[in-house]
């Protein structure tokens, strides 16, 4: 759907950033600024930063960073339609009814029709459930355990041998071909068209306002596959959804409990664990570890406890991690999942295994400890280096180290001086760093950095300085507009921000914000961001003001010329950098 700009902006300059966010963040004013813990990643410092002037965030931490809208989107995991419409209600700004071109009208009606399409299928599949020849599917879930209510509850379904019974239905409704084919729900070949669901007890997928967005369905009998899910479409990315997370939400608690399977989920519904949620058959990512950061603060791993299972803990832990989150994992033994263990010893037991559960990081290190053989000293050694590497690169704070260099050392019985004295010298590595005086490499000790970024490039880095400078400073572009151009700037991006920097500076009117309106990639956002909310080194005087910035504009402008002469087969272009090389390496210029 699509807004006209100047809708967009009204919207974006009603609603003063930090007003916004301090309903989100504690926010605590620091200078110009305001700053704040995190919330996209998990720090002991605050590096969040909040500027009212550009009315923008940025987290030096983790690099997130935007617009009033980003956060709202990020924060809230909605889409930037969505988060127009609920700043527009906060500042009482009414939208236009509709989208206002034919194309985003034409896109709006078909996710609308999408949703009309599941919700049908939805009560088609239910329907089926309860009649004769759902029958056996019907047993199947009482088998499994489950009450009438939570079949209900979870709209839970069947769908027919026929494999027709769907578009036939949906036909009737009136619904047509290039509606049904976009649903995902049936596959179209030259030989026609068939329901994809058959033969299939049927899950529906909601999201979290309760639309049914897709459908996961698991086979009747010795079928491949055993669980089958819809492809994405307009309203289904797996990334971005949760089973069971439309009900989680509202569970009084600021934990999940995160775990394989929809029949594992509804099992802990059923027994009162009405917080549980599970991934779509797909491996973990960071859309999931934010969406779970949304709601919960802890997060319960409740895996199968088989070996695909634990490999499947080993892979999300890191990746729920990075996302801030609070991890604890539960042992299931003697029992393969959570559906089965309740079954066997109840949801009394099932509460003490959570209040039992094992901290995330002891719990990888237990699982790292079966692949060696404790008594064979070498192996051992090889154990305690890899236990020392990962404490040395998974916790950069000092005392959040100490801490766990105790708990390791505790439960692994580690004698502790040991310990300590090898994490010390994993936590220095060596770097090389070029001696500009002769050609050879030279090693200088730096203390280990995780995700450690590469130097950057002397002239980028030139290039987002002299950006900084001319939004804290207009008349640095004054000075420098005659000899720097926008496409001067190395990448397209850099050229992007320079000429829509530009363009706001002869207007006199400098609005960052609007410029990472401009962006759409979430990446480019964060850049811009980032180079918006880019401290300047210190306070400097006159002179020393004068001599950085012509050295920056000199670096960007000689490596223009450099990429002209290098690429170009334009004799004429040539020349003129040439010349307007002999123009720059001769520049002066005066801040007075």
């Amino acid at each position: 759907m699509y807004y006209p700009e100047e809708i967009v902006e009204e919207v974006r300059e009603k609603n003063d950033i930090v007003s916004v966010i301090s309903q989100y963040v504690s926010l605590k004013k620091s200078g110009s600024n305001y700053v704040a813990l995190c919330p996209f990643h998990n720090e002991k410092s605050p590096s969040f930063s909040v500027s009212q002037d550009k009315q923008m965030f940025y987290c030096f931490g983790c690099g997130e960073g935007g617009n009033v809208f980003t956060f709202l989107m990020k924060y809230e995991n909605i889409s930037f339609v969505e988060a127009l419409k609920d700043l527009a209600q906060r500042a009482g700004v009414t939208l236009p009814e509709g989208p206002t071109t034919m194309v985003d009208r034409s896109e709006a009606r078909m996710r609308d029709r999408l949703l009309e399409i599941n919700r049908e299928a939805a009560r088609y599949f239910h329907f089926l459930l309860k009649q004769e020849e759902g029958k056996h599917a019907y047993d199947y879930l009482k088998g499994r355990g489950l009450s009438e209510e939570t079949i209900t509850h979870f709209g839970l379904g069947y769908a027919g041998k026929g494999g027709l019974g769907l578009y036939k239905y949906l036909k009737s409704k009136g619904y047509q071909d290039n509606e049904l084919k976009e649903s995902g729900l049936f596959s179209y070949t030259d030989r026609g068209v068939t329901d994809k669901f058959w033969n299939r007890v049927m899950f529906p997928i909601m999201d979290v306002n309760n639309h049914v967005i897709a459908f996961g369905g698991r086979v009747m009998g010795d079928g491949k596959p055993k669980y089958l899910n819809s492809q994405e479409t307009k309203i289904f990315e797996k990334s971005r959804v949760l089973y069971g997370l439309n009900y989680a939400r509202r569970a009084r608690t600021d934990s999940l409990i995160i775990c394989e399977g929809y029949m594992d989920v509804i099992s802990l519904h059923q027994a009162g664990f009405t917080n549980a949620v599970a991934a779509l058959g797909t491996s973990f990512t960071s859309g999931h570890g934010s969406l779970m950061k949304r709601y919960a603060h802890t997060v319960y791993v409740c895996f199968d406890s088989d070996g695909a299972g634990v490999k499947a803990a080993l892979r999300a832990i890191p990746i729920l991690r990075s996302s801030g989150l609070n991890l604890k994992v539960i042992n299931l033994n003697p029992h393969k999942d959570p559906d089965e263990f309740l079954k066997n010893l109840g949801q009394k037991e099932f509460q003490k295994r959570m209040d039992e559960a094992e901290n995330h990081f002891l719990y990888t290190i237990r699982q790292l400890k079966t692949n060696y053989d404790i008594t064979d000293p070498a192996a051992k050694t090889n154990f305690e280096t890899e236990v020392a590497n990962r404490l040395v690169s998974d916790f950069q704070d000092e005392l959040e180290r100490s801490n766990y260099i105790e708990a390791v050392s505790r439960e692994f019985m580690i004698p502790i001086d040991l310990l300590k004295s090898s994490v010390k010298q994993k936590a220095l590595y060596y770097v090389k760093q070029p001696d500009r005086r002769a050609g050879p490499v030279e090693e200088e000790e730096r203390p280990l950095r995780k995700g450690k970024k590469k130097l950057e490039d002397g002239v980028v880095a030139s290039e987002r300085i002299l950006l900084t400078w001319m939004i804290e400073d207009p008349l640095i572009y004054k000075k420098t507009r005659d000899y720097l151009l926008p496409e001067y700037f190395t990448s397209p991006l850099m050229q992007k921000v320079a000429r829509l920097l530009y363009e706001q500076l002869e207007d006199g009117n400098v609005n960052p914000a609007r410029i990472i309106s401009a962006f759409e990639l979430e990446e480019e956002q964060n850049e811009v961001a980032g180079l918006f909310h880019k401290p300047l080194e210190g306070e400097l005087d006159l002179k020393q003001r004068e001599r950085a910035l012509n050295d920056t504009v000199k670096k960007i402008c000689m490596k223009h010329i450099e990429t002209v002469t290098t690429n170009s087969t334009d004799l004429s272009e040539i020349s003129k950098v040439i010349n307007k090389r002999k123009e720059i390496e001769g520049l002066h210029i005066s801040l007075n």
